[in-house]
C-alpha cells in the first residue's frame, strides 16, 4: 500500500484541479463582476475596477493619506494639475506689495488666536455691517471647538490662516512638536470648511527656519504685519482706535485678536474705527497668493 500513496494522492490532487476549473467556469465560484456565488464572496471592486486594498493577491496598504493631500483615483475625476508649492522664505511677509493694486489704498485687517464665540462674531457682524473682508489666524484647539463659527468665518468670504494648534512659542518646540501644531491645525481647519489654509502666522511673531520649511511643506505663505494694536494689553477702545487711525496707510496689515483674554475692546474698537478707514477713502483689501489675482472686497 505504501508504493500505492504518492499515485492516490495525485489522482485526488488532479481531479480537485479539474473540478475547480469546471467549476470556476460555470461561475458557481463567483458570479460576474465579483458578485458572491456558491464558493464565497469575490474581491470586493476598488476605484476603475480594480481590487480594493486587503482583496486576495492585493499588497497591504497603509493608512489613507490626509484629507487635504488626497488626488482623484477614477478615470472619470478631471485631472487637477499639480500644486507647485510656495518658496520657502528667511523672513515673513510684511506688508502688501508697494506697487499691486490691492495696495492702492488697500488695509488688511487680521485677527488672531480665535474662533471665540464671546467675540469673533461681534467683529464679523462689524465686517459684514461694512461689506468688507478679514482674515483670521485660528488656533487648532479653538477651531475644533467652534466648528460652527469657523465656518460661518468661512462662508462670509474670510480668509482663514493657520496659527498652529495651542499657540506655543516656536523657538522652543522640536521640528516634529512644530510639525505637529502646524500639520493639526491645517487638517481641522480642511475638515470643516473644505480647504485647508493658505497662509500661516507664527504666535508672537516668533518664526525660526523650520516655521518657514513646514509652511511651504503645506502650502503656505507666512505672513506678518506692519500695524500692532496691541489689543491683547487691553489698553482700552480708544487707545485701539487711534493706533489703528495713527498709523493707516495703503498697504498696511494690522493685528489683532479675537481670542485669547477679554477682547471686547477689540470688538467695540473696530466697529468705531473701520467706517472712518472708509470714509477717508481706503479698502479693505486681502493679500494674493505669488501668482494669483488679489482679492478685494467692495467698501
Amino acid at each position: 500500500m505504501k508504493n500505492d500513496e504518492p499515485t492516490v494522492g495525485r489522482r485526488v490532487l488532479l481531479r480537485s484541479a479539474v473540478f475547480l476549473g469546471v467549476a470556476a467556469a460555470a461561475g458557481m465560484l463567483s458570479g460576474e463582476n465579483g458578485a458572491p456565488g456558491a464558493g464565497g464572496p469575490g474581491p470586493a471592486a476598488g476605484p476603475g475596477g480594480l481590487p480594493a486594498a486587503g482583496a486576495p493577491g492585493m499588497l497591504p496598504q497603509g493608512p489613507p493619506e490626509k484629507s487635504y493631500r488626497l488626488r482623484p483615483m477614477t478615470a472619470e475625476a478631471p485631472a487637477r494639475p499639480p500644486v507647485a508649492a510656495p518658496a520657502v522664505r528667511t523672513r515673513p511677509i510684511l506688508e502688501l506689495p508697494p506697487h499691486s493694486p490691492a495696495a492702492s489704498n488697500g488695509m488688511v485687517l487680521t485677527f488672531d488666536d480665535g474662533p471665540d464665540p464671546r467675540y469673533t462674531p461681534g467683529i464679523l457682524d462689524t465686517l459684514a455691517r461694512y461689506g468688507v473682508r478679514a482674515m483670521f489666524f485660528v488656533c487648532g484647539e479653538m477651531a475644533a471647538e467652534n466648528r460652527d463659527l469657523l465656518r460661518r468665518i468661512a462662508a462670509e468670504g474670510h480668509v482663514i490662516g493657520n496659527h498652529t494648534w495651542t499657540h506655543p512659542l516656536i523657538p522652543r518646540l522640536s521640528r516634529p512638536a512644530l510639525a505637529s501644531e502646524i500639520g493639526r491645525t491645517s487638517e481641522v481647519v480642511q475638515q470643516v470648511v473644505g480647504e485647508a489654509p493658505s497662509w500661516f502666522r507664527a504666535p508672537y511673531g516668533a518664526w525660526n527656519r523650520a516655521t518657514f520649511e513646514i509652511g511651504a511643506e503645506l502650502g503656505m505663505e507666512p505672513l506678518a504685519w506692519t500695524v500692532d494694536t496691541l489689543d491683547w494689553k487691553e489698553p482700552g477702545t480708544t487707545t485701539i482706535v487711534s493706533r489703528v487711525l495713527d498709523a493707516a496707510a495703503p498697504g498696511v496689515i494690522v493685528l489683532s485678536h479675537d481670542a485669547g483674554g477679554d477682547r471686547s475692546q477689540s470688538v467695540r474698537a473696530i466697529s468705531a474705527y473701520l467706517p472712518q478707514l472708509l470714509a477717508r477713502g481706503y479698502r479693505m483689501t486681502l493679500p494674493s497668493l505669488p501668482g494669483t489675482a488679489p482679492a478685494s472686497a467692495p467698501s
